[in-house]
């Protein structure tokens, strides 16, 4: 199955999500993050923070949030089972903190194979803003694999 490169520039509908301390403490403690700024509001504000500020990597967690996350690559025909994820990078504009509403906007930019069709790669950029005022760029990389290549 060939992705068609016209779903470059294809949008997902926005999205929009609250950020809670709960959920910010809770990946802190699970990624390792053992400052005390991102876990205790007062060592935030000690640190400059107006509030538990968003650990690296957390924007990601908070865009799998997105309503049907799955229907973009099922309306493509993809099944989920061939994906694996190639790659996520992310270039930060400014912090997030609890309490904010950030909203992610996706679009496709990149749609190409490797090893004569046997692997097929969607690049996405996901937008996030805070009222209207850009926090990051998302850039994520999705690898199909055909399941009958290599027979």
């Amino acid at each position: 199955m060939a992705i068609d490169p016209a779903v470059i520039g294809t949008r997902t509908p926005p999205h929009s999500v609250q950020v809670e301390r709960g959920r910010l403490r809770f990946f802190a403690r699970a990624t390792g993050q053992t400052e005390a700024l991102y876990t205790d509001p007062a060592a935030a504000s000690a640190a400059g923070h107006r509030d538990l500020p968003v650990p690296p990597t957390f924007l990601f967690c908070l865009d799998m949030d997105r309503p049907d996350r799955d229907g973009f690559l099922a309306g493509l025909g993809v099944d989920i089972r061939t994906i694996l994820h190639g790659g996520q990078a992310f270039t930060y504009h400014a912090t997030a903190y609890a309490g904010d509403t950030l909203t992610f906007s996706t679009e496709v930019t990149d749609v190409y194979t490797k090893k004569g069709g046997a692997l097929e790669f969607i690049v996405r950029d996901t937008r996030v803003t805070r009222d209207g005022a850009p926090i990051a760029t998302l850039t994520s990389t999705v690898v199909v694999r055909d399941p009958g290549a290599g027979r």
